[in-house]
């Protein structure tokens, strides 16, 4: 069996390498002197419980655990024991801890209509009475007292949160009313492997998921035989077309499950008669080629039924469309209605528009006479003379500029050239000694060679 310590350490960041002998030792007394670390140690093993359940690891280790139902008993400590720390000595206490802050709900309490107002604060207040009356009586003093395991089953609400999202998410473009009606029975066939992915929850994770979904957060109408997911425009009651409509979606489902069997078998058949041909077994694929027919003449009649019932959804679902349709009209003649009285007759529309137009005539007018020039004329020859003048001045004040540049760029020259030369070495008043009795023997071996081939 694999430590499921190991699992938790690797994928659970509150179960780091170095506080699993802290999570896995008896932490109850740091309830009174670390009340910070007792929290954070509680809630680590909260955490814990529901990642394990939630991947099928409890129920997977012989725990009758499920995806969303944690069964605690004497064999939940020996599923969670640690090769190398043994096994976790406060988990009694985690879990009356987790029942008190309603992260795990018994499930007794949780199918009880009553429970979504009142089970928090009954059994908060339910432990906090206990334990105080144990204290008293000395029973219960906290590391010397047993850590005793709260026997039962307990709905872990984290989880259910979890797949009632992932449940909304699958049915957001379920629109129509035929999508979103099913049985019980088809809810279940068609969700629980949907919404864990990788798992698939138990009929009684399914019941308690539709009771939370119903009771505690109204996404869904459930009495129990038929699922209908919730619309702003359906009535809180499931009706007998809801019944008719569920029972028919189930029934072709069953028949598609039926005529897919059928079919598999069908083509098995065939193969085995291909195989006694081969093996010149004549009786044997008769026999067989008979038994495929009865499969072909059985899927034919499942198939026609199925076409009946897919034409009665069909004329089902647009008689539905028909009613929503009908609905937005009739809310949309109301409006209509509305708004016409608001408006009046036509004879006052008529004089509200005649009135207008004359009042937008005399804002013409208006316009008009506000336009016409009230000052003498201007002469454009004038204008041009002016707007020429502004033209050699802006030349002139360019060209000028242009000379400036000129001056400025040459002056930078001059000044570059000057010290440029104050860089160059000075050159010596008189050739050194050294250097004249170095020259002067080639100069005299060259007049030599000259005298010579003279000569």
């Amino acid at each position: 069996m694999a430590d499921l310590a190991v699992y938790l350490a690797e994928h659970d960041p509150n179960f780091r390498r170095a506080r699993l002998p802290a999570l896995y030792a008896d932490f109850r007394p740091q309830k009174t002197v670390n009340p910070d670390g007792y929290d954070a140690n509680v809630i680590a093993w909260q955490g814990a419980l529901s990642l394990l359940s939630l991947n099928g690891l409890l129920s997977g280790h012989g725990s009758e655990s499920s995806i969303l139902i944690l069964s605690v008993d004497a064999s939940l400590r020996r599923v969670l024991e640690s090769k190398e720390f043994g096994q976790p000595l406060a988990l009694g206490d985690v879990i009356r801890q987790a029942t008190s802050r309603r992260e795990l709900v018994p499930v007794g309490h949780f199918s009880d209509s009553a429970s979504k107002t009142h089970s928090s604060k009954i059994s908060s207040l339910t432990w906090g009475a206990a334990e105080w009356a144990l204290k008293q009586l000395g029973i219960a003093s906290g590391a010397s007292s047993e850590d005793n395991l709260p026997s039962g089953r307990y709905v872990i609400m984290r989880n259910i949160e979890l797949a009632r999202q992932a449940l909304e998410r699958h049915v957001a473009d379920r629109i129509t009313r035929f999508d979103r009606v099913f049985t019980t029975v088809h809810f279940k066939s068609i969700f629980a492997p949907q919404l864990v992915p990788g798992q698939r929850l138990s009929d009684q994770d399914i019941d308690v998921l539709l009771t939370y979904l119903a009771r505690d957060k109204h996404l869904i109408d459930y009495n129990g035989v038929v699922v209908r997911i919730r619309n702003a425009s359906d009535n809180s009651a499931i009706s007998d077309d809801d019944v008719a409509v569920a029972s028919i979606k189930e029934l072709m489902s069953n028949l598609r499950h039926q005529a897919d069997v059928l079919t598999k078998r069908v083509e098995d058949l065939h193969r085995e008669a291909k195989d006694a041909l081969e093996r010149k077994n004549r009786i044997t694929a008769m026999a067989v080629i008979k038994s495929r027919r009865l499969a072909e003449n059985c899927l034919a009649k499942r198939y026609t039924v199925l076409h009946q019932l897919e034409d009665v959804a069909a004329r089902i679902e647009q008689a539905s469309d028909h009613v929503e349709f009908l609905k937005v009209i009739k809310s949309s003649a109301l409006a209509l209605r509305n708004l016409n009285t608001q408006i009046g007759n036509p004879d006052h529309v008529h004089e509200v528009m005649d009135h207008i137009r004359e009042q937008m005539s005399e804002t013409d007018e208006v316009g008009a006479i506000l336009a016409e020039s009230v000052g003498e004329p201007i002469d454009d020859s004038e204008i041009d003379k002016e707007l020429a003048a502004l033209g050699n001045e802006a030349r002139g004040n360019a060209q000028a500029d242009f000379a400036a540049e000129q001056e400025e760029q040459e002056a930078k020259n001059v000044h570059q050239l000057h010290s440029e030369s104050g860089k160059l070495p000075t050159p010596p008043s008189e050739i050194p000694a050294s250097r004249e009795l170095s020259v002067t023997p080639s100069i005299e071996a060259v007049v030599a060679e000259l005298s010579l081939g003279h000569s």
